[in-house]
């Protein structure tokens, strides 16, 4: 799978965006939480992403998938080479990816996005409370 097929397929997710970060690494997003990574220059890795447990002990076993440098605490893999998957496997595990963090987000944005709302719900700020003076009793007024 080339840098093109993968961003089409990331992409053809509901609501997934990409962003291009740290200088020259292309993340793929859900609601901003990142789903897979992809430099865009050579590196020592092709592509992390986000696995359950159970497939990180799997997949990390195998030749040419290694614990992401600085996310493998958090269950994401890195393969050092476009080749270290078959496609269809590798599009399996992208879309178990994004389905991971998914799984994880506020309710009302996970339920926009299963809806096909490809915009999450802005967050809203709590009103502002103001200090308010004392009454002519001497208690302060209720907000």
């Amino acid at each position: 799978m080339n840098i093109d097929q993968l961003r089409k397929l990331c992409l053809s997710f509901p609501a997934a965006t990409e962003q291009i970060q740290w200088g020259d690494d292309l993340l793929f997003k859900v609601a901003g939480k990142m789903f897979a990574i992809t430099p865009l220059e050579p590196a020592r890795v092709w592509l992390s992403l986000k696995v359950t447990p159970e497939n990180f002990a799997e997949l990390t076993e195998r030749p040419g998938i290694i614990p992401a440098p600085y996310l493998a605490r958090a269950k994401w893999i890195a393969l050092q080479s476009r080749d270290a998957l078959s496609p269809a496997e590798l599009a399996t595990l992208l879309r178990s990816s994004y389905d991971l963090v998914v799984a994880k987000l506020p309710g009302k944005t996970r339920d926009a996005i299963l809806r096909g709302n490809s915009r999450a719900p802005a967050k809203r700020r709590a009103p502002h409370k103001r200090n308010r003076r004392k009454s002519a009793a001497g208690r302060k007024c209720a907000n």
